[in-house]
């Protein structure tokens, strides 16, 4: 059984929503997980990353998707609600909230998922009607999301159809999880669902593991039909390519990382903030590299509430 909770009721319709799973984020102090005697809470969800972000810079955001009804929901809904994200949650009573923990590492951080069988991975096709999505400008997914389960993948295919419906854009970030699913069932399935995507981001070396496309380029020859095409290059750029128009790249700028996990969201926010606001593609590139930038600094995948 579930039931549906929300932001309490606003005139005005998002301009974004974005749907996916968020957990809570277990992140030991100073210590692997096996030794650690103290923890810290926080969040973790690349849509619900990317929608606070997007509301922090003024634009209504909603965040879409389901808890279970536990604490860890409720820790969920409370960090997200003073960010200004309006909440299209549904409650689950007979499935958890998912969990994530960090362990890390001298050079880098391992991650361990507790999501199976969760609450969101029971959202099912029709999650998001056209009369729902009525005057949204732009749906955001990642491909995390159909990989949960079977029916968030015939969701997610039944959201673009109801995103277009409801003449809203599509934003899909490829957003590749190699615990998720099968290396095998990822290309195929993340490469088709990029192809039918009016905005997609894909980063380049998760293209080369994904489909062995070394180059912008030859990325581009692999998803051809993605109306346009992010490619972020970490350190080095991104290249935009959309339509017949020759590609454009801007620099990333150099910037002292503090911690990688989130800058992917974040890029993806700034962009969609400029995409909103109807700036050039070369500033909607540079806008994207500046919210990198102020994730990549601090060691939280937003950054926190002033």
């Amino acid at each position: 059984m579930t039931n549906a909770t929300t932001s309490p009721a606003s005139s005005v319709v998002p301009e974004l929503v974005c749907v996916g799973e968020c957990m809570l984020l277990v992140t030991p102090d100073g210590a692997p997980l096996s030794a650690a005697a103290h923890a810290t809470l926080g969040l973790a969800g690349a849509e619900s990353n990317v929608a606070a972000q997007v509301a922090a810079a003024g634009h209504p955001a909603a965040w879409a998707s389901r808890l279970g009804t536990d604490p860890l929901g409720e820790r969920i809904l409370d960090e997200l609600r003073p960010r200004g994200v309006e909440l299209w949650v549904e409650r689950d009573k007979e499935a958890p909230t998912g969990v994530m923990f960090k362990d890390p590492g001298a050079e880098s951080s391992t991650v361990y998922y507790y999501r199976r069988g969760s609450a969101a991975s029971r959202m099912d096709v029709g999650f998001l009607s056209p009369e729902r999505l009525a005057g949204v400008r732009i749906v955001h997914t990642t491909g995390i999301t159909p990989a949960l389960s079977a029916s968030c993948a015939a969701m997610v295919e039944r959201l673009f159809d109801d995103a277009h419906e409801a003449g809203a854009l599509v934003s899909f970030d490829v957003n590749d999880r190699r615990a998720l699913w099968s290396l095998e069932d990822a290309a195929r399935e993340l490469a088709r669902l990029a192809n039918r995507a009016d905005i997609a981001f894909v980063g380049r070396d998760e293209a080369e593991r994904l489909w062995g496309t070394a180059t912008p380029a030859e990325i581009r020859a692999h998803i051809p039909d993605a109306g346009l095409l992010v490619v972020k290059d970490g350190d080095v750029g991104a290249t935009a390519f959309e339509g017949s128009a020759e590609p454009v790249f801007v620099p990333a700028p150099r910037v002292e990382v503090v911690e990688p996990v989130g800058a992917g969201d974040a890029y993806a926010s700034g962009f969609l903030v400029a995409t909103l606001e109807g700036a050039e593609m070369a500033e909607r590139l540079s806008a994207g590299h500046a919210a990198a930038a102020r994730v990549l600094t601090i060691p939280h995948d937003i950054p926190p509430l002033a």
